[in-house]
């Protein structure tokens, strides 16, 4: 028997939480990789379409992630970012802190947003 691991071994769970309109909660567990990563893509479009302040996105139960899903956190922030919603990560395994550590993807999600259309400068909202 081979040594490694067989990425996609473990089947890709995700859950969507969306009791705080203002920070909808995306969990994902499993494996995060080639033939997995569409329906977390999905999520995270349906999430940024609301355009909520915040999108959480709950890694807790995440046991493997390849180069194609670290890009689902790239085009969540670069979506996010666009929308002028923040992107958090939450529950970070250690092997994904270092995996984004080392591709600079922590500084990415640390970057300010700009300012969102209906907000003062003193950061509160214009509209009632």
């Amino acid at each position: 028997m081979p040594y490694g691991r067989n990425p996609e071994a473990t089947p890709l769970s995700l859950s969507v939480d969306h009791s705080d309109p203002d920070a909808p909660v995306i969990s994902i567990g499993g494996d995060l990789a080639f033939t997995t990563c569409g329906p977390v893509r999905k999520e995270v479009e349906r999430a940024l379409a609301d355009r909520p302040p915040t999108l959480v996105l709950d890694f807790a139960g995440l046991i493997f992630i390849d180069s194609t899903g670290l890009s689902v956190i790239v085009h969540a922030w670069r979506e996010g970012h666009q929308a002028g919603t923040a992107i958090r990560l939450r529950s970070t395994p250690r092997f994904l802190d270092t995996i984004l550590d080392m591709t600079g993807v922590t500084g990415l999600l640390a970057r300010p947003l700009p300012e969102r259309p209906g907000v003062g400068t003193a950061g509160h909202s214009a509209s009632a």
